[in-house]
């Protein structure tokens, strides 16, 4: 079970924001949040929502999933399939961005549809406009012909 330790959370970022050698302030601006939130979440105040940790991920150059995981918001074990099946995914450069995208958005529909739901938006990259609600529809458009009971 994923247990909240926020502590052990703003630990971990101060150590990686003093090994890319950024100031406070410097990692607060590249990540887009404001200095004193930032101080907070470092000395275990507050807890950030996955898109901030994500934000200041992006702005470290480390691994979201390693934040979401030490946040509470990832259980490591549990997760780390789905972490790896969209790792893979991202990484396949024989994809365009929209269809990685819409893969993913079909993977999630598929793992929520067999009671598997999403770490809370972690990890949820830019959706635009191709939104998957119905597992039959990609990019909004129908799949296919569907086959009812007749």
């Amino acid at each position: 079970m994923a247990s909240l330790n926020v502590g052990n959370l703003g630990e971990y970022l101060r150590e990686q924001r003093r090994t890319a050698q950024l100031s406070l302030r410097q990692l607060a601006e590249a990540a887009g949040v404001s200095n004193p939130y930032l101080s907070q979440i470092e000395r275990g105040l507050r807890k950030p929502s996955a898109e901030v940790l994500q934000q200041v991920a992006k702005a470290l150059r480390i691994s979201a999933e390693t934040l979401y995981v030490r946040a509470g918001i990832l259980d490591a074990e549990r997760d780390r399939d789905e972490v790896e099946t969209r790792a893979v995914l991202l990484a396949d450069p024989s994809l365009n961005e929209k269809q990685k995208q819409v893969l993913l958005q079909i993977y999630e529909s598929f793992r929520k549809e067999n009671g598997f739901g999403g770490p809370d938006g972690a990890e949820q990259a830019d959706q635009g406009d191709a939104a998957v609600h119905d597992p039959r529809t990609v990019g909004g458009h129908d799949a296919g012909p569907q086959q009812t009971a007749g």
